[in-house]
């Protein structure tokens, strides 16, 4: 197969220009295929292909998503943006175009997943082919449907499932409630697993692609959410979880700061992340480092960190230094090692940067190596990590005080690798505040932690603060748990529906 790379660089092109390809259609709710495409194996890897298209354009896994996860405390919006601020505050309305396609470009993938499904077990060709192009489809769609799942449904109402048996069907209402997403997710993911290869048989050209690790990782992940509905589920998120740790033959980085340089986009901790280079991809490190770069680099300074983070961190934690850059701290930046960052000549309000991601600022010759040398492109070499092995710790971690049992082993392994004294008897505090510290600002989306948790009203009760103990942003006591544990559908989506899309209560 192509390099996934230079598949998604094709597919950019392919999704901006006409196309008569049936798995290019961009009807929400599918149609059938037509006859003249469905012949060769040619036109199965083709088809499959697409599933990845979406993924590196920028309002996907970049900075125009990202605005959900600024809704957390561990960050502010950096720069004067009504619409970002609307979305934090939540008095967002879901027209706001950063996220208005979310619903309707997630269920365009889902449509070419099923356009796959539907026609290449018939197909004649090879049946190791077969089975790759059904996994990655099965893969694809539940990863998008988790992702509508977590952000619009709850108790009241899931969200609506096409009809794979009558791809016709236009009778699609919300089911009773997202439990009847998360079961129909996990079964998709427990038959991309059985397709789907190990990573470590895939061929590098194919990194990027699914695999049945990955799958394996999600089922964990729709099982932590699905507890919150019903409590069997966190016995289902550890055993997941333990398939990875037992069989998935991934490892944590020997040091935290390794996790998040471009020589490891697929190192071992790698589970699930979306491939990126300097022409096509993330622009994430960019839009969260300084605003100008100082002048060597167009930096937007979208999201800075807060105080409340910062402070989060134990002394001694090397996770603290890596993900926050301080006043007076030095790092290398452009082949300088010793350039400081001085908070008098900054353009930030927190009186914090996000640092996380600043490998692909160290070289001396990074722009036009890890960074792309048009000033309005910004993107990088650095891949988006969506799943990294350390998450998977902690979910199992999670799912075994969720049922009483210790886990210990689990967050002390996290701890470790962190620089930190071990822990005896283990509380659900201290998971909570190794997830925060471990996951800071990654597409994990502390927000909906602390939804599941029942911890977010209480929080966003608090104004949030900078370095020096000003407040940054006000208390959104606003915040509804009963109302805004999920996010508005985009109206358009409503109203186009004929009455199969209805609005969750209270937007």
């Amino acid at each position: 197969m192509k390099n996934i790379k230079s598949i998604l660089l094709i597919l950019t092109v392919a999704l901006l220009s006409s196309c008569s390809d049936s798995f290019l259609e961009v009807d929400p709710y599918g149609a059938p295929s037509t006859t003249t495409f469905w012949k060769t194996e040619s036109d199965a890897l083709k088809a499959t292909n697409a599933l990845y298209g979406e993924f590196i354009q920028w309002q996907f896994y970049s900075r125009e998503y990202y605005c959900f996860i600024n809704a957390g405390d561990d960050m502010v919006t950096g720069r004067v943006k009504s619409t970002y601020d609307n979305i934090k505050n939540f008095i967002c309305t879901g027209n706001e175009w950063q996220t208005s396609n979310y619903w309707e470009k997630h269920f365009q993938i889902m449509k070419r997943c099923n356009d796959v499904i539907e026609h290449v077990p018939s197909m004649n060709i090879d049946e190791k082919v077969k089975q790759n192009c059904l996994g990655q489809a099965y893969f694809i769609h539940a990863v998008m449907h988790l992702e509508l799942a977590q952000k619009y449904g709850d108790h009241r109402a899931g969200i609506n499932i096409m009809d794979r048996e009558d791809r016709t069907n236009k009778d699609l209402p919300r089911p009773e409630n997202v439990s009847v997403n998360y079961e129909y997710i996990i079964k998709d993911l427990e038959k991309a697993a059985e397709y789907l290869p190990y990573f470590d048989e895939l061929s590098a050209e194919d990194y990027g692609r699914a695999h049945k690790v990955a799958a394996w990782a999600y089922i964990a992940k729709a099982c932590i959410f699905n507890a919150q509905y019903d409590e069997s589920y966190w016995a289902k998120a550890e055993a997941a979880a333990d398939l990875v740790i037992t069989k998935g033959k991934r490892k944590l980085e020997d040091n935290f700061a390794d996790a998040f340089r471009v020589e490891n986009n697929v190192g071992s901790e790698y589970v699930w992340s979306i491939p990126s280079d300097i022409i096509h991809g993330s622009n994430l490190p960019a839009v969260v480092w300084e605003n100008k770069g100082w002048g060597q680099y167009n930096g937007w300074g979208y999201f800075h960190p807060t105080h409340e983070l910062y402070a989060e961190f134990e002394d001694g934690d090397e996770r603290r230094e890596w993900t926050v850059i301080k006043d007076g701290d030095k790092f290398t930046y452009f082949g300088d090692t010793e350039f400081v960052y001085d908070v008098s000549v900054s353009n930030t309000v927190s009186g914090y940067m996000l640092g996380k991601w600043r490998d692909v600022f160290e070289d001396a010759d990074a722009i036009g190596k890890t960074l792309n040398p048009d000033p309005g492109r910004i993107t990088s070499t650095l891949w988006t990590q969506i799943i990294r092995y350390a998450e998977v710790i902690l979910w199992k971690a999670e799912a075994k005080l969720m049922q009483g049992e210790n886990a210990d082993t689990e967050i002390n392994m996290i701890r470790e690798r962190a620089g930190l004294a071990k822990k005896s008897n283990c509380t659900m505090a201290d998971l909570k505040h190794e997830r925060r510290c471990e996951l800071a600002f990654e597409w994990n989306d502390r927000h909906f932690d602390l939804v599941r948790w029942g911890d977010a009203d209480k929080t966003y009760e608090k104004p949030l603060h900078a370095a020096d103990g000003s407040e940054i942003w006000p208390a959104r006591p606003q915040f509804d748990p009963a109302i805004h544990h999920v996010w508005p559908i985009p109206p358009y989506q409503v109203s186009i529906s004929d009455g199969f899309i209805t609005q969750n209560e209270g937007w």
